[in-house]
């Protein structure tokens, strides 16, 4: 959480938000702001905006606040953060500061510290059609709840206008009924044939997920 005395020389750094660069590293912009810990990122294919996982505030409790995705359709949005630890939950320290004008809230809130990290939107066609254009994510799961959450693969279909419709659980098992990690979701990404491939960190290994095999 930044102080707000050093917020200033964060947003000028754009510490807390998305860069954009060419690959030689010039041309250095901030390209959204507002966020907390920005992870998995992928670009919907159609209409070409970035969606981006951000991981929410610790220490305000079990169930809050929310896990982030966020649909960032232009430059110079605001996410948010600090001002908001996730979702419509205000931080303690900044919960009498005025909010930007225009600050966006997320497309999707997860739960509370289920780590959401990577995020690919499917461009495959081995899955049935109501997967086709959507979004599979990961949770890496929680370290700081009573109740260990996460851990699982999630998919969200959009609607037809692009924003976010509905998201379910699409693959777990790797938090067994103890509490206790099997595995923990790191990444997905789809393989030429459509099928998904998600690194685990925890077991040290890629596993693939196929449809009819």
């Amino acid at each position: 959480m930044p102080a707000p005395e050093v917020l200033p020389e964060f947003e000028k750094l754009g510490i807390g938000g998305i860069i954009s660069m060419k690959q030689d590293g010039t041309d250095r912009k901030i390209y959204a702001r507002g966020m907390r810990n920005p992870l998995g990122l992928d670009f919907n294919p159609k209409d070409k905006t970035l969606w981006v996982n951000d991981n929410q505030v610790d220490g305000m409790g079990d169930t809050i606040p929310p896990g982030e995705m966020n649909r960032v359709t232009g430059p110079d949005q605001n996410f948010g953060f600090p001002w908001y630890g996730g979702g419509k939950v205000r931080t303690v320290e900044y919960k009498d500061a005025t909010v930007p004008e225009g600050a966006i809230f997320p497309e999707v809130e997860q739960e509370a510290h289920a780590a959401d990290l990577g995020l690919s939107f499917y461009t495959g066609k081995q899955f049935p059609e109501k997967y086709r254009g959507g979004i599979f994510s990961t949770q890496h799961g929680s370290w700081n709840r009573v109740d260990p959450v996460g851990a699982r693969v999630m998919f969200t279909s959009l609607k037809a206008d692009g924003t976010a419709d509905k998201t379910e659980v699409f693959a777990d098992g790797w938090l067994n009924e103890n509490g206790e990690y099997l595995g923990r979701p790191v990444d997905v990404q789809i393989l030429k044939d459509g099928s998904l491939l998600v690194s685990d960190d925890l077991a040290g290994a890629v596993w693939r997920i196929s449809y009819g095999d």
